[in-house]
């Protein structure tokens, strides 16, 4: 398998719906919605495999005070192979080139490895949001990293 991290264009939204559905369910993200941080000139990237797309991540910069993690995805088949963590690489390279102070995201506060591996890479909780994730109801922890 080889790997290239590339911009994420429109013709790869349609490959990152079954990602969605297979890692997040009901609490999959839409089309639309991929197509709304698109044009909201918001920074994503995608994994690919050939034309396939593997993984993906997204940015939401405000520099120069912070940026958010809207989300990283592999392939469940994809996974233990350093793609999420090259993903989050980049994107923690490109809030730096932007000059950011601190990067934030939120995970379910169930996904303990999600959450070890930001951990190694500075980020500790700071807070949690009641409900966050719906139908599921679950909370999310909300974590940062500060520069």
């Amino acid at each position: 398998m080889t790997v290239v991290l590339t911009e994420l264009r429109w013709f790869h939204i349609e490959q990152l719906l079954p990602i969605e559905d297979e890692l997040f369910g009901e609490e999959r993200w839409s089309a639309g919605m991929f197509w709304n941080e698109l044009a909201s000139g918001h920074h994503y990237i995608a994994a690919l495999d050939g034309d396939r797309v593997l993984g993906y991540a997204g940015l939401a910069l405000t520099p120069p005070e912070e940026a958010w993690i809207q989300n990283i995805g592999v392939r469940k088949e994809a996974q233990r192979h350093g793609i999420g963590r090259r993903l989050l690489e980049a994107l923690l390279a490109e809030a730096a080139r932007h000059g950011t102070r601190q990067v934030l995201l939120e995970v379910a506060v169930d996904n303990l490895p999600a959450q070890k591996l930001y951990a190694t890479y500075g980020f500790e909780g700071v807070g949690v949001r009641k409900g966050y994730y719906q139908p599921s109801n679950t909370d999310a922890l909300v974590m940062r990293r500060e520069d």
